[in-house]
């Protein structure tokens, strides 16, 4: 039996507190990725809620011969080692171990949060908060990737504290959805690497152009 292609997959960290926020961290990557450059080439997205859940659920899709599907996930500290399986599989409170048919090229970091891909667009951030936003306490350094998670957190609570702090939520996807990607493919090189992975592929199951 031939079997059809599935398309591809992105298991995602995020939502999963409900049906509305499954609802807007779906849209949210899907609109990101779709002013990627990515239109009438979608992958689908499903937002698994936590990190340990996307990781299972990518597991079993790679169980079930679908081959065509990323993992993407908080790194949750320093990525240290070049092969982002192996930072999982050691990894204080993962020791996930690599599917016999995944790849390196599977598995994608946000880095240690996903707010850093937030940061990293200064103008998507002015303009969902306004002028409540206190830029000055956000990292004034241009390798966000390099900031860690709690400083991400503290940074955004004090840049926000005006306009109502940052919600993890409510604010998390309606940013996320309004990130430049040509600033993220800039500024996070893990970004950058989803974006080419994901253009590989969708190029490969699009064929060739007549």
């Amino acid at each position: 039996m031939v079997r059809r292609p599935v398309g591809i997959q992105v298991f995602v960290e995020g939502g999963g507190k409900g049906d509305d926020s499954t609802i807007a961290c779906r849209r949210a990557f899907n609109k990101l990725i779709e002013r990627a450059g990515f239109r009438g080439r979608m992958p689908k997205i499903i937002a698994c809620g936590s990190r340990q859940n996307a990781f299972e659920r990518f597991e079993l899709a790679c169980a079930e011969d679908k081959r065509d599907c990323l993992l993407l996930v908080d790194s949750e500290g320093p990525v240290i080692h070049t092969s982002p399986w192996e930072h999982v599989r050691r990894r204080v409170g993962d020791g996930w171990n690599k599917p016999v048919s995944a790849e390196d090229d599977d598995l994608h970091f946000m880095v240690e949060c996903m707010e850093a891909w937030i940061v990293a667009d200064l103008n998507a951030m002015r303009g969902h908060y306004g002028r409540a936003l206190q830029e000055s306490a956000l990292p004034a350094r241009a390798d966000v990737e390099q900031v860690p998670k709690r400083d991400l957190y503290e940074a955004l609570g004090k840049a926000t504290r005006q306009a109502g702090d940052y919600g993890k939520g409510s604010d998390a996807f309606a940013l996320l959805a309004a990130i430049d990607p040509a600033v993220l493919r800039k500024a996070c090189p893990w970004a950058k690497r989803f974006f080419v992975e994901l253009d590989r592929r969708s190029s490969a199951l699009a064929g060739p152009t007549r």
